[in-house]
C-alpha cells in the first residue's frame, strides 16, 4: 500500500512538472519578440545546410550515441529487458522535449533581441555558454569509461577496491585537465576541446563503424535473433534495412559534408587562433577518430595467415558468446541425429553399451 501511495505521489510531481514546463513556455510566447523567437525555430528560411549539420550531429549528444553511456548502463539491466520498447520510448521523449526546449530558448532570444533591438542571429554569439553540460551527465560518461576497461580487463579490476581506485584515478586526471581550462588563457583551450575533440564529427565517424561492424560483419539477422532472443519477438523489418543501409549513408554523408563545410575555430567569431592552435585542435580529433583504424591494423598484425584468413578470423563472432534460443535448439537436433545414426549403425547390447568397433575407436 505504502509502495502505491509512493508510485502515485511520484506520477503526480511529474504531471505538474510538465504543465509548469508548458506554462512556462507559454508565457514565454506572450513576451515581447517571444513568438518571433518561437516563429524563428519552425521558420525554413533559417533552415540552410549548416542548420541540416548541427541538428544531425545534436542528436548524437542529445541521445548519448557512441559515448558508450546507452551501452554501459544496459548492461546492468536484465538480460530479459525490453530494450525495443525502451528504444523507442527513449527517441519519442528526447525528441519531444528538444522540441519543448527549443521553444523555450528561442522565446527568450527572441524576447532580449526585441529589447535590444537587434536580430536574433546578433543576440548569442558563438561561446562556450551552452557547451557545459550536468553533472549526472558527466558522471554517466566517466561510468561508460570505468564499465569498458573493467569488462575488458576482468582479472585487473575485478578485485578488492580496483574499481574503486580507477574511478577515483579517471576523477583526479578529469579534475587536474580541468584545472588547465581555469587559468587565464582558459577558455581558449576550452574551446579547442569542445570544436575538436568532442565535436559530432569524431562521433560521425566512430558511428559509420560502428554500423558497419553490427549490420555487415557481426550481421544484422544474428543481431535480430539476439534481440529475438531477449525480448521474444522480432522488431519490424524497417529497423533492419536502416542498420544496413540508411544510417551509414546518413553518418557517412553527414561526416563527408562536414569536412567540405569545415570552417576554422574563432573565439567569439574575433580571435583566430595561431597555426599550431588549429594542429593541436585536430590531434585532439584524431585522437580518438583513429583508435578504430589503428586497433583494426594491430589485430590484424596479430593473426597469422593470407590477409582474407586473418580478415575471416577476426570477423567471426567468439564461439564463448551465449547461444539464443534458436541456436541451442539446432545444436540439440544435430546431436540427436548424430545419436540416432549411432544406434541404427551399431544398436545397444542387453548392458545397454553401444558397441564400437576399433577403426572407430581410434578416431
Amino acid at each position: 500500500m505504502e509502495n502505491q501511495r509512493a508510485s502515485d505521489i511520484v506520477r503526480v510531481e511529474r504531471v505538474g512538472l510538465g504543465l509548469r514546463r508548458g506554462y512556462g513556455v507559454y508565457r514565454q510566447r506572450l513576451l515581447g519578440g517571444g513568438m518571433v523567437g518561437g516563429d524563428d525555430v519552425i521558420s525554413d528560411e533559417k533552415w540552410g545546410d549548416r542548420v541540416w549539420m548541427d541538428a544531425g550531429t545534436q542528436i548524437f549528444f542529445s541521445y548519448a550515441i557512441c559515448l558508450g553511456c546507452l551501452t554501459a548502463l544496459g548492461s546492468y539491466n536484465k538480460y530479459n529487458n525490453n530494450c525495443y520498447r525502451d528504444c523507442l520510448s527513449l527517441c519519442f521523449l528526447n525528441s519531444g522535449t528538444s522540441f519543448v526546449a527549443g521553444f523555450a530558448i528561442f522565446s527568450i532570444l527572441g524576447f532580449m533581441s526585441y529589447e535590444q533591438n537587434v536580430p536574433i542571429s546578433e543576440v548569442a554569439e558563438s561561446g562556450p555558454g551552452l557547451a557545459f553540460i550536468a553533472y549526472p551527465r558527466a558522471f554517466v560518461c566517466v561510468e561508460s569509461l570505468v564499465t569498458a576497461m573493467v569488462d575488458m580487463y576482468p582479472k585487473t579490476f575485478r578485485r578488492k577496491n580496483r574499481r574503486e581506485l580507477f574511478i577515483l584515478a579517471v576523477a583526479i586526471f578529469s579534475f587536474l585537465m580541468g584545472l588547465i581550462m581555469l587559468t587565464e588563457g582558459g577558455m581558449y583551450v576550452f574551446q579547442l576541446f569542445d570544436y575538436y575533440a568532442a565535436s559530432g564529427m569524431c562521433l560521425l565517424f566512430v558511428a559509420v563503424f560502428e554500423t558497419v561492424c553490427i549490420a555487415w560483419i557481426y550481421g544484422a539477422d544474428r543481431f535480430y535473433d539476439n534481440i529475438e532472443d531477449m525480448i521474444g519477438y522480432r522488431p519490424g523489418p524497417i529497423i533492419k534495412y536502416c542498420w544496413m543501409y540508411f544510417t551509414p549513408a546518413t553518418c557517412l554523408g553527414t561526416f563527408a559534408f562536414s569536412l567540405i563545410k569545415y570552417t576554422p575555430l574563432k573565439y567569439n567569431n574575433e580571435y583566430v587562433y595561431p597555426w599550431w592552435g588549429y594542429g593541436l585542435g585536430w590531434l585532439l580529433a584524431l585522437s580518438s577518430m583513429l583508435c578504430v583504424p589503428l586497433w583494426v591494423v594491430i589485430k590484424m598484425c596479430s593473426v597469422e595467415g593470407t590477409l582474407k584468413e586473418r580478415f575471416t578470423i577476426l570477423t567471426t563472432p567468439s564461439t564463448d558468446l551465449p547461444k539464443t534460443k534458436k541456436e541451442q535448439e539446432k545444436l540439440l537436433a544435430i546431436f540427436a541425429a548424430d545419436g540416432d545414426s549411432l544406434h541404427q549403425r551399431h544398436p545397444p547390447t542387453k548392458e545397454g553399451y553401444f558397441p564400437v568397433n576399433e577403426k572407430e575407436s581410434n578416431c
